[in-house]
């Protein structure tokens, strides 16, 4: 019963660490990366879809993206979505292809990206801690254990809970000194 639930909660709080890499990776720094866009979501026939399932994102350069959608009649749409998503780059249209160049970044875009960062590994963070809330819960409502094999989990599940924070914590670290790289 306790292992199951602290399996549990390590598969939940490892989910929390990947969905807060993936978020990190969304971050843009210097150079060009797909995964710059895939936050985006297009009003595409009224309904909210992600960029990537409705066009193809391509790097041709260190400092260029290109998005090429699959339905030419989404291009506004998507050119729309792209400037809403705040991300600081200014699409070109052709009539076919959209040109995202990615500028330098400066000193204070610099560190309002690092502030983005460190917001979302504080929700990773707070995202491990409820899953340790919850099993603590659990623990204390199951009245097959005694207390003494309580304390144990909860101590186990502390020192799942501080190896993934400090997962996310290496994470921000290395995002940060990419963001600051010049």
């Amino acid at each position: 019963m306790i292992d199951e639930l602290i399996r549990d909660a390590s598969r939940r709080m490892d989910k929390s660490v990947e969905s807060t890499h993936g978020e990190l990776n969304t971050i843009r720094t210097g150079r060009a990366s797909s995964a710059l866009l895939d936050r985006v979501q297009v009003d595409y026939y009224g309904q909210k879809t992600p960029l990537n399932q409705l066009a193809t994102i391509n790097v041709p350069e260190p400092r260029l993206l290109t998005v090429q959608p699959f339905d030419p009649s989404s291009l506004a749409g998507i050119e729309r979505a792209i400037q809403e998503a705040d991300l600081g780059l200014n699409p070109a249209n052709d009539g076919k292809v959209i040109r995202l160049p990615i500028p330098q970044l400066t000193e204070e875009r610099r560190k309002e990206l690092v502030k983005v960062a460190r917001q979302i590994a504080e929700e990773g963070r707070v995202a491990v801690r409820n899953v340790r809330r919850d099993v603590i819960h659990h623990l204390k409502e199951e009245q097959s254990i005694g207390a003494d094999e309580e304390r144990r989990a909860e101590e186990r599940v502390q020192k799942l809970t501080d190896d993934h924070v400090q997962r996310i914590d290496e994470l921000l670290k290395r995002k940060e000194a990419e963001i600051t790289e010049v």
